[in-house]
């Protein structure tokens, strides 16, 4: 075997006396990659374990199982080196641009840069060295994550950036870009973001926010809490936040109509050098439930339906506009209920049928909205 292994395998050598060890390179196409074989003390290979370098790694994702199972079946090492061997032709031919290494400048230019912007702001990179998180820090003490793709894998792909953000990441790339620049930028744009997100971190901290549930620095939708079944979502624009946001009320006609009179009719008494959540609650005459005065539990009604609060990403926003009743439902399970009764009824693209709970009160869903929630 040994002088088979020789031919097969030339810097592939035994690394102890039991020869239970085998370490060394296995060369395909001329490319040489490292690799260390164990062999259990039975010399059976169907045990033996395979450790390889990062770059053979890579090559051999999604050929785990063949590897796994050239272990089990070949006679001995010989037989396995060679059918290692032919595993790795065929990666390499399938994906032969997913090996080329940078030269070595390209690495002691990363670590210049990477010094120059401080370590500290390295979140993580990948095992090519190629894609790297770096946080960033706002004025205000909010943090966030920059991800650079410094290489592209394929001629196709070109280098950028992207971040957790409202606005599309617009920071130009150049051949001449360098990791402090990206970041600059990066914290320049932060800046100009900060009022947007000083109005969301207001009613986050103030109000009970349903939706959505854990809000990133990329949402601009908030559906804030005003009464038992009752709720406004505001869209507010990254670029103009201070400006009256576009603003939906939720709820059961008798306690939502009221508040939309309000809020129609008090539009014109909109300041713009007040917080939006002060604004709303000047134009609706409200002051909405806090964390510190109201338990969300209070807001939180499960669907009289299908028993649960969240329906994957939705909540209950239907509600029977009996005030008697005013069980909340979500729009995909009223929306199955009214289509199932023999004794609801359709006009264009409005469905009508009775609450599942008092029977007594008609109650509506546009069909347009639930074939939009379910697309």
């Amino acid at each position: 075997m040994e002088s088979s292994l020789v031919k097969e395998g030339p810097l592939l050598l035994p690394l102890n006396r039991e020869r239970s060890v085998y370490g060394g390179f296995l060369t395909v196409q001329e490319r040489d990659f490292r690799v260390r074989i164990l062999l259990p003390p039975d010399r059976q290979l169907k045990q033996a374990k395979l450790h390889c370098c990062w770059q053979l790694k890579h090559l051999l994702r999604g050929y785990e199982h063949v590897v796994k199972q050239r272990l089990q079946h070949s006679a001995d090492l010989v037989g396995f080196i060679l059918e290692l061997k032919t595993v790795l032709e065929v990666a390499l031919k399938g994906s032969p641009k997913n090996l080329s290494i940078p030269p070595p400048q390209y690495y002691s230019q990363l670590i210049s840069e990477m010094e120059e912007l401080g370590w500290d702001k390295l979140v993580s990179i990948d095992a090519e060295f190629r894609t790297l998180r770096l946080k960033a820090g706002d004025s205000s003490g909010r943090q966030h994550v920059l991800t650079v793709k410094l290489k592209a894998k394929h001629p196709e792909e070109a280098p950028g950036c992207s971040a957790d953000l409202p606005v599309p990441l617009d920071i130009a790339w150049t051949p001449q870009s360098t990791l402090p620049q990206l970041h600059s930028r990066f914290l320049l744009l932060l800046e100009s973001l900060a009022e947007f997100w000083e109005v969301l971190d207001e009613i986050d901290a103030k109000t009970w926010v349903l939706e959505p549930e854990k809000p990133g620095r990329a949402d601009t939708m908030r559906r804030i809490a005003i009464g038992n079944n009752v709720s406004i979502k505001v869209e507010v624009d990254p670029r103009h936040p201070k400006m009256l946001p576009e603003s939906w009320l939720l709820g059961a006609d008798h306690a939502v109509t009221p508040l939309r009179n309000k809020l129609n009719g008090n539009m014109h008494s909109w300041n713009p050098d007040s917080s939006v959540l002060h604004n709303l609650q000047d134009v609706l005459e409200i002051e909405f439930p806090s964390p510190a005065t109201h338990e969300k539990s209070s807001f939180s009604a499960e669907c009289g339906i299908c028993y649960s609060y969240r329906l994957e990403a939705a909540i209950p926003e239907q509600v029977c506009n009996d005030p008697r009743c005013g069980q909340p439902f979500h729009q995909a399970c009223l929306y199955e209920w009214l289509r199932a009764l023999p004794s609801s009824r359709q006009s264009f693209n409005i469905v009508f049928g009775e609450c599942p709970y008092c029977s007594k009160v008609t109650l509506c869903i546009m069909m347009m909205m639930m074939m939009k929630a379910n697309s």
